[in-house]
């Protein structure tokens, strides 16, 4: 990717956090708070300068918390206007990477598990609980025998 046209867009690139954003603290402090543990920001084996925002190693599961405006959210896209062409390829080119990463890691046996910035904390950790238990975490498990038994029998 060139470098951008002018020096505001390069100034906003690298005061963007890479790792302990907002969500992604949030959805840890929930994770952690219902007993899970996991490993932070851990490399992507076979792929130099990409990291999972959290990864669950033995169960291989990496979880990549997605910023809506850096990733290209369907939802909530607003593309810039100044330097609107440069802009549109960069966060294209971020879409194939992630993409890229996902197919990668599925070669690998993992399991990529994306969740948006602007998903609830609680759905978050739905998502992840709902993942891990198709991989056989005990404490996923159990959450989701758990919530169901609470939901009561089906209709």
């Amino acid at each position: 990717m060139p470098a951008p046209l002018d020096a505001n867009a390069r100034k906003v690139m690298m005061a963007q956090r890479s790792r302990d954003t907002t969500p992604e603290l949030a959805l840890r402090r929930a994770l952690h708070a219902w007993g899970f543990r996991y490993r932070v920001n851990l490399p992507i084996p076979g792929m130099p300068r990409r990291r999972a925002d959290v990864t669950f190693t033995r169960w291989r599961t990496a979880i990549f918390v997605q910023g809506c405006f850096w990733h290209a959210c369907q939802k909530h896209l607003h593309a810039p206007k100044h330097n609107s062409e440069w802009w549109s390829r960069k966060l294209q080119g971020n879409a194939l990477r992630d993409e890229e990463t996902d197919a990668h890691l599925l070669l690998l046996g993992w399991l990529p598990l994306r969740i948006w910035e602007h998903e609830s904390v609680e759905g978050a950790v739905g998502k992840v609980t709902a993942a891990l238990a198709t991989r056989g975490h005990p404490l996923a498990l159990r959450l989701q025998k758990n919530t169901k038994r609470s939901m009561g029998p089906d209709p």
